[in-house]
């Protein structure tokens, strides 16, 4: 039988230079902070290993080409890197913030400090009044108009 890490190395290198794609996406957000992660994203490489990253537009991709070598030094086999206007990947639902929850009126903190009020810990029971505070202001704001 043949080591299975032969086979799976021949396979990555019938890809061509897009093998390193996976290790790139992942690499990317560090390398690059989160603000251009938003803005910028590895797209493929091309034969001569060059990484084409797509920009939500031209603006950011000549601002990005004026640090490719910072950018690329922080990227893993540091490729030569070319930057085009070109589609991004949809953010994914966790990433997207969600919305703050409602601040708890003076009265929902009252309420719960008194619900909290029994407990002998006052770590357990600060912890718990907060929490029962921040319950109240949730339901509240999910309550329809």
């Amino acid at each position: 039988m043949d080591p299975l890490g032969d086979a799976l190395e021949r396979e990555l290198r019938a890809l061509g230079p897009n093998s390193r794609m996976s290790e790139t996406v992942e690499a990317w957000p560090a390398a690059v902070g989160p603000e251009i992660a938003r803005n910028a994203w590895p797209a493929r490489f091309q034969r001569d290993g060059t990484l084409i990253v797509h920009t939500c537009d031209a603006i950011w991709a000549f601002e990005l080409g004026h640090r490719s070598a910072s950018i690329s030094e922080r990227l893993p086999g540091s490729p030569k890197l070319t930057f085009v206007a070109g589609p991004l990947p949809e953010p994914a639902a966790a990433e997207e913030a969600a919305p703050a929850p409602p601040e708890a009126t003076l009265e929902e903190r009252r309420r719960a400090a008194e619900w909290a009020a029994a407990i002998e810990d006052e770590g357990l029971r600060k912890a718990v009044a907060r929490a029962a505070a921040a319950s109240l202001a949730a339901a509240r704001g999910s309550r329809s108009v």
